[in-house]
């Protein structure tokens, strides 16, 4: 048997001055922080968009008790509010605790936190998707979530752009796996539901993000995300209404007319949103509900 071949020396020198530079840089960002040269909320965003950094190695307590007028024990507080242990480093939170992390932070420094989270509703044949395409094709900084259905695809719609089209049993697996921030049945046929985990990064990464969603689901949205807008989509009138679900001649008599028989019903839960917004022309719908997704937290 040939004796193991000894293990490769370490360069304790070397190891030792990388970590003296290392708690040297994290101590920087702690001085830049504490003599307001940099906001705690800058620390993080270069945490979290350089891996490996001084900012991404500081521990989350270090950080808070940085900040001026936030001693160790509102700091310690803060954490327990947050669900963030003690031993946490910056560049290790998960994505929701990133999120509150950085949410709590902009509303100590006083800065504008926008609504990042818009879910827009409304009736049948009110426009949504129209508007939502809109809203995508001139407003790219807004990330449009796209929905996972389980109805079969209708002309012109593409896969992974208006809708994840799949089989009933590949949405029960994702429910089965709790990938859905929500889902419901639709007009009694087909279910539909929207993703997570595509929302929770792109929120964690200080994106705004837009659902286009149905009544039942915008409910569950609220329940799931309180701090979500609520917007409802309504129509000139009802005639126009009508006119719309008629003339784009998807849908059969029947289907036409269980779904106007729903429109009634949506339409008497816009009371329930935040905002409402009428569909008289695309372009002027889609910059007001772009609009509100840069109004200030706390100002709903």
């Amino acid at each position: 048997m040939s004796p193991r071949p000894d293990p490769p020396e370490v360069d304790r020198v070397a190891a030792s001055r990388a970590a003296i530079a290392a708690r040297r840089a994290r101590a920087a960002v702690k001085s830049a922080v504490a003599t307001r040269e940099r906001t705690a909320t800058e620390v993080v965003d270069t945490a979290w968009s350089t891996p490996g950094s001084p900012e991404s190695g500081l521990r989350v307590r270090e950080l808070l008790t940085s900040v001026p007028t936030l001693g160790p024990t509102r700091a310690a507080r803060v954490m327990e509010q947050l669900g963030i242990a003690e031993s946490k480093r910056v560049g290790g939170l998960g994505i929701r605790q990133r999120t509150k992390l950085r949410s709590y932070l902009l509303r100590r420094e006083g800065g504008v936190e926008p609504r990042r989270l818009v879910v827009l509703a409304g009736p049948t044949a009110v426009g949504k998707g129209t508007v939502s395409t809109y809203i995508r094709e001139h407003y790219p900084d807004i990330l449009l979530s796209v929905s996972a259905t389980t109805r079969p695809p209708r002309p012109g719609e593409v896969d992974g752009v208006h809708y994840y089209f799949v089989s009933d049993e590949e949405f029960d697996r994702m429910i089965a796996g709790q990938e859905l921030l929500e889902w419901a049945i639709v007009h009694n046929s087909y279910r539909y539901g929207t993703p997570r985990p595509p929302i929770d990064t792109a929120l964690a990464a200080g994106k705004r993000v837009m659902l286009e969603i149905d009544l039942q689901g915008a409910r569950l949205v609220r329940e799931a995300m309180p701090e979500a807008v609520l917007v409802f989509l309504l129509p000139p009138t009802w005639e126009e209404l009508v006119r719309r679900l008629i003339g784009r001649g998807t849908e059969s008599a029947a289907e036409q007319t269980r779904r106007l028989e729903t429109a009634r019903v949506e339409l008497a839960a816009q009371d329930e949103f935040d905002y409402k917004v009428v569909n008289r022309e695309v372009a002027q719908a889609a910059q007001e509900v772009v609009e509100l997704t840069l109004v200030p937290a706390g100002q709903r």
